[in-house]
């Protein structure tokens, strides 16, 4: 990596199994960065206005890559994507569906919505490690994303 910068990435998934096997792909991957979990749409925004359990945060947990799991409890991940990408303090931040979804009516809305990317879950770890590797080299290698506000 040209980095060593250390990258945060926020992942909101329900699943604790999906959000073991993400931390275990990036530590397979060797990515610098600091991956954290949220369980639900609610908490996903409560983390990045930094409002209830989230409140003491600083500015450098803000998240440079948003992995988003579509069906989860409270608030789902569309309607957290539409929050997100509505909001022009957070509009900025790339959001990757990572979902179990293959619907094309899905598909098409997450990109309605505003979704940078929609990949569908791989089933076995080796292809989330590949899809972990891939999804880093292009979004913290490749892209230039905006600087992180002062």
């Amino acid at each position: 990596m040209s980095t060593n910068k250390s990258i945060v990435i926020l992942m909101a998934d329900d699943d604790a199994d999906d959000r073991l096997l993400a931390k275990d792909a990036l530590a397979e991957c060797q990515i610098p960065s600091d991956l954290q979990f949220v369980e639900n749409g609610e908490e996903l925004i409560d983390y990045l206005k930094r409002r209830g359990k989230f409140s003491q945060l600083s500015e450098s947990t803000r998240p440079g890559l948003i992995l988003l799991d579509l069906n989860m409890p409270k608030k789902d991940g569309r309607e957290a994507l539409r929050e997100i990408k509505s909001d022009p303090e957070f509009q900025k931040i790339p959001v990757v569906v990572l979902t179990t979804s293959k619907a094309d009516t899905d598909i098409g809305r997450i990109y309605e919505l505003g979704a940078n990317s929609f990949i569908s879950k791989p089933v076995s770890f080796d292809s989330l490690v590949e899809v972990m590797k891939a999804l880093s080299h292009y979004w913290f290698q490749i892209v230039e994303l905006p600087a992180k506000k002062p």
